[in-house]
C-alpha cells in the first residue's frame, strides 16, 4: 500500500495547485483524477490573468507538470471509498490500489443539472451557456436568450442583459410575476411564455432559435441558462463532514472541513468559483493544511524525544551494573 503525506481528490485548477504548494514544501502528494473536469466541453477559459483564452485543457497539463517537476505525483483513476484509520485516511481507487494519507484535499468539483430540453445537453459550453463572466463578452451585442422559471432566473437575466440589447426571457406560462415583469420591460428584456419544445439548428451545426411547443421560432444566437449545481460530494458526506441546509459541504475560510485531517477547495464548496477562484482556493487550502502537519509533526518529534529519553539508562543504573 502507498503512503503519503496528502491524497488530493481530484486534479483539476483547485487540486492541483493544492498539490504544487504541498509538493514544493518538500511533502509527498498524490494527486488522482478521474479525468472529467466540469469545463471540458469548453473551447477556451476567460477571466484567469495571464491565462485568459487558453483552452482549460491546456491550463491542466501545464499544471500537471508543475506538480511532477516537484516530486508530487499525479495517477488516472476514480476514488470510490475514502474512509478515516484511525492514523489517517484509506483511499481506494476504482482498480483496487489502496493509498494511505496523513490528510485529505478533496477537490471534486460538481456537476451541473440542465432543464430538459432537447438538444440542450449537447451544446453545452458552445452556444448553450451558464457562466456570462466567462463567456459573455463572446457574445457580446449578439441575440441571446435566457432560460427562466427557476429562482434568481430573473436576476441572472439582468447579469446578462449587461452584454447586449437583445436579450429575450423564456419562461413557462403563469409564472412570472408583475414586479420581475416590470423589470424586466423597464431594461428591454424581451418576455417569451410558452414551453420551450427544442432547439434549432442550422446546417452549419449552429443555433439559430428556440422553439416552441406551438412552433414559434425564436431566434436566438446563444442560450443562457442557470443550472442546477449538484457537488460532486459523496466522499465527504461518507466521511461525516457537515452540510448546510442545501446539501453543500461547509468549510472554513482555509477549506477545513468538520472532520478533522480533511480540507475542500474549488466548485464542490463553491459553486460560483470561477478557474482563477478555484486555484486560489487549492492554494489557500494547502497552506493551511502544510501548517496542520506541522503542528502534528511537532507533536510527534516531543513525543520521540520523551520516549528516547524515558528509554535511556540513568548514571545510577551504569553505576549499579558496574
Amino acid at each position: 500500500m502507498s503512503q503519503y503525506d496528502v491524497v488530493v481528490i481530484g486534479g483539476g485548477a483547485a487540486g492541483l495547485s493544492g498539490a504544487l504548494v504541498l509538493s514544493r514544501a518538500h511533502r509527498t502528494v498524490l494527486v488522482v483524477d478521474a479525468g472529467s473536469p466540469r469545463n471540458a466541453p469548453a473551447a477556451h477559459m476567460h477571466g484567469y490573468l495571464s491565462r485568459d483564452g487558453m483552452p482549460p485543457a491546456e491550463l491542466l497539463a501545464a499544471g500537471r507538470d508543475e506538480v511532477n517537476s516537484y516530486g508530487g505525483e499525479i495517477v488516472d483513476g476514480t476514488v470510490t471509498d475514502l474512509v478515516a484509520d484511525g492514523h489517517g485516511f484509506l483511499a481506494l481507487l476504482a482498480g483496487g490500489q489502496r493509498i494511505s494519507a496523513r490528510r485529505v484535499l478533496v477537490t471534486t468539483g460538481l456537476r451541473d443539472e440542465l432543464p430538459d430540453i432537447p438538444g440542450l445537453r449537447e451544446r453545452w459550453a458552445r452556444d448553450v451557456l451558464h457562466c456570462p463572466y466567462c463567456h459573455g463578452y463572446e457574445v457580446s451585442d449578439h441575440q441571446l436568450g435566457v432560460i427562466g422559471g427557476t429562482p434568481g432566473a430573473v436576476r441572472y437575466a439582468h447579469i446578462v442583459r449587461q452584454w447586449t440589447h437583445d436579450l429575450t426571457y423564456f419562461t413557462p406560462p403563469d409564472i412570472l410575476t408583475t414586479a420581475p415583469r416590470s423589470q424586466l420591460l423597464a431594461r428591454g428584456i424581451g418576455v417569451v411564455e410558452g414551453t420551450i419544445d427544442q432547439l434549432v439548428i442550422d446546417d452549419a451545426d449552429e443555433l439559430r432559435g428556440v422553439q416552441l411547443r406551438d412552433g414559434c421560432v425564436i431566434p436566438v444566437d446563444a442560450l443562457f441558462v442557470p443550472p442546477r449545481f449538484i457537488p460532486n460530494s459523496a466522499l465527504l458526506v461518507g466521511l461525516g463532514c457537515d452540510v448546510d441546509v442545501d446539501g453543500w459541504v461547509t468549510v472554513a475560510t482555509t477549506g477545513r472541513t468538520s472532520v478533522p485531517g480533511v480540507w475542500a477547495a474549488g466548485n464542490i464548496v463553491d459553486p460560483r468559483a470561477q478557474v482563477i477562484t478555484a486555484a486560489g482556493a487549492g492554494s489557500a487550502a494547502a497552506v493551511a493544511l502544510n501548517a496542520d502537519l506541522v503542528e502534528e509533526d511537532v507533536r510527534n518529534a516531543v513525543r520521540d524525544l520523551d520516549h528516547g529519553f524515558a528509554l535511556a539508562p540513568t548514571a545510577n543504573s551504569h553505576q549499579e551494573s558496574a
